[in-house]
């Protein structure tokens, strides 16, 4: 397994590529142009940039976390072709750096949603948090608005305020949308991609939804073990594939993560780890990596990792925030480089053990 950071941009990011370089055993990054609004095109000259930026510090750039998929996409609207096509170049300007994982994803609205971006833990770090109670008491209009003020003015992925200031009209668009036409729109979306994904050996692994049910009347398809194979097959390309986020699969403890990787052997492309900690089936917080502070088995899911054989990129995911350090929720250095040495420790184990 390739071990990763996620790095925001020289311009958003409050970590340096050269910190991230002195993190044991990490020698990727997963980045993006985080600038570029969804259905933009990305240029060759800009992925390169950004490529020669990240191997001037020592790293590699392992993978794109996210080309944004439009909206129109999503609806199935009038432009959607329009999009794709944009969507297209994007991936041609990837797949010509030779860059060969795309991580993305398919929700409607909003990428993923928390109810407090820093919690206070009993430890004295903070960490994001989800209570069903809070989201039954807000009013999806004006969640932006309450996410922004608890970000501190820093970047906040997938929620771009240029696109969530016409929320209303978003959920206009997105009435009458169910699962059924979601998956299929997913589908006409994956068809019309995966040849240039062939031509240049890309791998799309899409990311499940967070947390992994509807919210807000909104579809949710990217949720469970179920869902995921039926996409595999409806779509039965090798590039087309998963994100295996534990995290967010984990949101409903009614998955087996374990389980769900072994089924799914030679679709999983990238791998987030994480660990969440439940306090009661409606509210959740992040935790360290260490499955002690949590409700998952982190040694579990490595070893599913290495009984499928997987050894692409993987990365420690939502950290807390500890020592002291300000920056994007969630994505702070201290905790994510233990998470990272956690990580390795576990792979280190479990190759040894297997050779012996």
């Amino acid at each position: 397994m390739e071990m990763t950071l996620r790095w925001f941009g020289s311009e958003h990011d409050t970590i340096t590529l050269e910190e991230i370089r002195q993190v044991p055993g990490v020698r990727g990054v997963i980045t993006a142009l985080y600038d570029k609004k969804p259905g933009e095109i990305w240029t060759r000259e800009e992925v390169k940039n950004l490529k020669d930026e990240v191997e001037a510090a020592g790293l590699k750039l392992s993978g794109i976390e996210s080309i944004n998929v439009h909206d129109e996409i999503k609806i199935g609207g009038p432009e959607r072709d329009y999009y794709i096509e944009n969507y297209i170049r994007s991936l041609e300007a990837v797949g010509e750096e030779d860059i060969h994982l795309v991580c993305y994803n398919f929700m409607p609205v909003f990428d993923w949603i928390r109810t407090d971006l820093a919690r206070k833990r009993e430890d004295g770090s903070t960490a994001m948090a989800y209570s069903k109670a809070a989201i039954d008491a807000l009013n999806p209009e004006t969640m932006f608005d309450a996410m922004e003020g608890d970000a501190n003015g820093a970047l906040l992925p997938g929620w771009e305020p240029e696109r969530l200031a016409g929320v209303k009209e978003l959920f206009d668009r997105y009435r009458g949308m169910d699962c059924e036409k979601l998956f299929a729109n997913l589908k006409y979306f994956l068809e019309r991609i995966m040849p240039v994904c062939d031509k240049y050996d890309i791998n799309m692994a899409i990311h499940p939804d967070d947390p992994a049910w509807p919210i807000f009347g909104l579809p949710r398809i990217i949720i469970n073990e179920e869902n995921i194979l039926r996409l595999m097959k409806a779509v039965d390309n090798p590039h087309n594939g998963i994100t295996f986020c534990s995290g967010s699969y984990g949101t409903n403890p009614k998955n087996n993560l374990p389980h769900m990787i072994r089924s799914l052997k030679g679709r999983i492309h990238f791998a987030h780890i994480r660990n969440l900690r439940f306090n009661s089936p409606d509210d959740f917080e992040e935790a360290s990596h260490l499955s002690s502070d949590g409700s998952f088995d982190m040694y579990e899911i490595v070893k599913a990792l290495f009984d499928i054989g997987f050894d692409g990129p993987v990365r420690p995911d939502h950290g807390r925030m500890i020592w002291g350090e300000k920056g994007i929720p969630g994505y702070g250095l201290f905790d994510r480089a233990l998470g990272a040495a956690y990580i390795n420790g576990l792979i280190e184990a479990i190759e040894k053990s297997r050779r012996e």
